[in-house]
């Protein structure tokens, strides 16, 4: 099932604290365990969030209010223009992931539409759902809107999110006109075209739409002088009452509230007489300006007036600015307002089919993964069973600010090597708090004779190997970080920032080994897409291998990509698809499909096969359209490095979308990864994640 939702909007005042309470609603018929999150929200004078309030009461959920969101839109515009939106997205992943460890199900809702940021509202909300993984809602506001206008409003949505990568589970229209509700429909089904894209367009409620007495008080921030128990009258018009009372009487109309300066005792009264008499409609209110109260007798009259709900209110500000900012108060589902609420429920019944949204939303699980989502989950698996990893380029300054990240993070323990002095003075240059950090000089370390004995005895029938040789190799960071993870004294290691890739593999070659059922060290990068995370083999490290240790890669590929959560679905890759071609390199990957498959006859696995069939369903169609792999693998092996290096790199450099994250070296007995010479800080912190992960995987624990 679906672990979550995404409530969005495409315009201002769409009216989607209904939606959200009929999906609630929806949500907890099946489920008991049902949490809620606002990523960012935009208090009012520093109130709490609205929406929020009215969930927690009216459900009972039980959650803390600060659990509930992240950040405030002021906070995520700071971050956002200081260039930092990775922070920003972090931040909220955080808060979300907590509440998805916690619930079966988590109803999100976005950012409000606020005027002056519709922009920045738009890209924010599509960028947050993609990172959080939820499929979307999209609500949009059709009051005073034409057919066209709400289409082309969510053409953009559906461009956006699709761009993004978000599952789009469904779009409401709000608000609409109901001699419309039909004709939108149909429009809508027949102009956007998404994949499991429901529709449903519920018509205008007047009476949610109107505020009540309430909602105007909170604001315009007003003194409630008289009539506290009549606030959540409806307000549906305003009166200025500027002239003589023969003449105002004549303007009341019901349900509207009378604005009038303090010292107008005779609208004041009048108005109020109103109510006493069936002649005239019933106002919701009075609302004096100017800051002037009633006289003190007016006020004992008015309090003595029994039986009349009429609430008078009063405000500093003169009648024409109150006016103006009057304009701008509108309805608010209040959790002190059950008659509201039940309205709401009852019209998102009526016109949204529950039973249709209630499968989709039990049913339905998004597949998309973005880079950042990836590398957050992969943190968060990293974590939870710590693992002790060592970089034997301890002086680096890249390796000291990613080791940096990953002890605030408690992502693992780490060891560094290298001469302590340089390393200490390293750390205070760059105002490093690395005190967690275990700092090791091979030479100098009480392991380093056990070490030297135990490597020379591995090596000594190789040539040119004695004693004198072993203490130098030992006292290398490289080899002595190796004999580290032999020796369990550290569970994985990371080099290759500044050594060759052959200095950092080498030593794991002569000391670790191969795995018992593997002849070879192979590698897979893990490409983030914007939307998915595919696995590339073998990119880096076997220039051209034959049928069988094809075979090898195809299968400890799938077995990597699985401990990160990708679902296998191999692909073994040609210039040919099926039987389509000759030669001898089709051959060599039809023998290492037939010799993989007889090896793991469950592994779901396709070859030969090209890159465009293998990823295109609409191609996969024309060319395998029986293929349970074609048009959707998520493990790509490559015939040769040529082919691989270069593919996996063009990837990479077609979209600063794409996230390789890599080479992940497998086949060893115990992990050791390589980075490459160019690795930026979070490449380092993402290997280290990464050998941590396989570390726990060795040892079961994944």
């Amino acid at each position: 099932m679906a672990k979550s939702l995404y409530i969005s909007t495409t315009n201002a005042r769409s009216g989607k604290s209904t939606i959200v309470l009929g999906i609630m609603q929806l949500l907890l018929r099946d489920l008991q365990n049902v949490g809620f999150f606002r990523p960012i929200i935009n208090p009012v004078d520093g109130e709490r969030d609205y929406d929020t309030d009215l969930v927690l009461s009216h459900f009972y959920l039980g959650m803390r209010y600060e659990d509930t969101y992240a950040m405030t839109l002021d906070e995520a515009k700071k971050l956002v223009n200081a260039g930092k939106q990775n922070q920003m997205i972090e931040i909220i992943l955080n808060k979300y992931k907590q509440l998805e460890e916690k619930y079966d199900f988590v109803l999100c809702e976005g950012i409000d539409f606020v005027v002056g940021n519709e922009a920045f509202t738009f890209d924010i909300n599509a960028v947050v759902a993609a990172n959080m993984g939820c499929p979307a809602l999209v609500v949009t506001n059709a009051h005073n809107a034409t057919i066209d206008e709400i289409v082309s409003l969510n053409h953009l949505a559906m461009e956006d999110l699709e761009d993004k990568g978000v599952d789009i589970l469904g779009i409401m229209v709000n608000r609409a006109e109901a001699s419309q509700t039909e004709v939108i429909l149909e429009t809508l089904q027949k102009d956007i075209k998404v994949e499991n894209c429901s529709f449903h367009v519920i018509p205008e409620d007047s009476n949610l739409m109107k505020p009540t007495v309430a909602d105007l008080q909170k604001w315009l921030g007003a003194d409630v002088i008289y009539g506290k128990k009549a606030m959540d009258k409806m307000i549906d018009g305003y009166v200025i009452a500027a002239m003589q009372i023969n003449n105002f009487l004549n303007y009341i109309k019901e349900d509207s509230l009378v604005v009038t300066a303090g010292d107008r005792t005779d609208i004041i009264l009048s108005a109020m007489a109103s109510r006493l008499s069936n002649a005239y409609p019933n106002i919701s209110g009075i609302l004096l300006t100017g800051g002037i109260a009633p006289s003190e007798s007016i006020q004992r009259l008015v309090e003595g007036w029994e039986g009349i709900p009429v609430p008078i209110l009063l405000v500093n500000d003169p009648t024409y600015p109150t006016m103006r900012n009057l304009n701008h108060v509108h309805a608010r589902l209040e959790s002190n307002n059950p008659k509201k609420i039940a309205s709401a429920l009852g019209l998102f019944e009526a016109h949204v089919d529950t039973q249709e949204m209630r499968r989709k939303l039990i049913e339905r699980k998004s597949v998309n993964v973005t880079p950042q989502m990836f590398e957050y989950n992969l943190i968060q698996k990293a974590k939870k069973n710590k693992q002790h990893i060592v970089l034997p380029e301890g002086t680096g300054e890249r390796i000291l600010n990613a080791c940096d990240i990953l002890l605030r993070r408690d992502v693992c323990e780490v060891t560094l090597l290298g001469k302590e002095s340089e390393i200490q003075a390293k750390i205070s240059k760059l105002g490093l708090d690395l005190a967690g950090a275990h700092i090791v000089e091979p030479a100098k370390s009480p392991l380093y004779e056990e070490y030297v004995a135990e490597f020379y005895e591995m090596r000594k029938n190789k040539k040119g190997m004695n004693q004198d040789v072993a203490r130098d190799l030992i006292s290398d960071v490289t080899y002595f970080a190796t004999m580290m993870v032999h020796k369990g004294h550290a569970d994985g290691m990371v080099s290759g920032s500044v050594n060759t890739t052959a200095h950092t593999i080498k030593p794991a070659f002569q000391i670790i080994k191969t795995r018992p059922d593997a002849s070879i060290v192979s590698s897979i990068f893990l490409m983030c897409l914007k939307d998915r995370v595919l696995a590339f083999g073998d990119c880096a490290v076997n220039p051209t291998p034959n049928a069988e240790q094809l075979a090898e890669v195809a299968i400890g590929s799938a077995q990597t990509a699985e401990i990160f959560g990708v679902d296998p679905r191999v692909a073994m890759l040609s210039y040919s698809t099926g039987s389509s071609g000759k030669g001898a390199e089709v051959e060599k990957v039809i023998e290492a499909t037939r010799i993989a498959k007889e090896r793991c006859p469950d592994l779901l696995l396709e070859g030969p096969i090209q890159y465009d069939a293998a990823i295109d369903p609409s191609v996969a169609r024309t060319k395998l359209p029986d293929s349970k792999v074609a048009g959707q693998a998520t493990v790509f092996i490559f015939p040769d490095l040529n082919t691989g290096n270069n593919t996996y790199k063009a990837v990479q450099r077609s979209s600063d979308q794409v996230v390789a994250i890599g080479p992940v070296l497998q086949g060893l007995n115990k992990p050791v990864n390589d980075l490459s010479r160019g690795c930026t800080v979070p490449d380092i912190v993402n290997t280290v994640a990464i050998t941590a992960v396989q570390a726990q995987a060795a040892k079961g624990l994944v």
